[in-house]
């Protein structure tokens, strides 16, 4: 063997070396690697607040208002007489979006009372002007003289219909958001997802 093949001879014991630090290196980086990914995805308490809830709303009385946590706001469900639905029309030139045309509630509720049923009112707690909560205020003339009764965010004076369309001249921009659901045939109320049959 020549002295520049000598030279040049690969050392088996150097490669197997590096080829099992190269295997162990892109271990490592693996193992590291997984916790973090990991870390990118809900865990198991958040998956299990986005998941659809029910509600039994058959034995609800005429102006009940019930709340329940879904995704980490407040969804009011409130069963409305016959006379707060049948007013909900004369209060249309006092809203800013009487006719719901911003996008604050699936197809199925774009309509006079929000809702797919009209006696009952499902919708997000949450004021649109900077996410207070505004409180259920039924009553007529219990905010002023002037007051159909509806729901009133005390923080900064934006005011709701019993449809959850915002009044004009508040600082509330958009109608309070209705939340996907349906009902069940046995009486629930599926908060979270939209009926299967839509």
């Amino acid at each position: 063997m020549s002295e520049v093949d000598q030279k040049f001879k690969v050392d088996q014991k150097k490669r197997r070396l590096l080829q099992l630090a190269s295997v162990w290196g892109a271990a490592g980086i693996v193992g590291g690697a997984t916790p973090f990914v990991s870390s990118l995805y809900p865990n198991r308490s958040t998956q299990l607040k986005g998941k659809p809830i029910d509600i039994d709303v058959s034995s609800m009385k005429v102006g009940e208002q019930k709340t329940v946590m879904w995704r980490g706001k407040p969804i009011w469900v409130v069963k409305r007489d016959q006379d707060e639905i049948a007013a909900l029309p004369s209060l249309n030139n006092q809203l800013r979006d009487p006719d719901s045309l911003e996008p604050q509630q699936p197809k199925y509720a774009q309509n006079l009372h929000r809702s797919i049923k009209p006696e009952y009112l499902v919708l997000i707690g949450v004021c649109t002007h900077l996410g207070c909560s505004p409180t259920y205020r039924p009553d007529k003339g219990a905010i002023d003289e002037s007051w159909p009764g509806g729901f009133f965010c005390s923080c900064h004076g934006s005011k709701f219909d019993m449809a959850g369309r915002v009044f004009s001249g508040v600082p509330a921009p958009t109608n309070l958001e209705v939340p996907p659901y349906h009902f069940r045939e046995d009486g629930q109320l599926v908060i979270g997802e939209e009926s299967p049959n839509e």
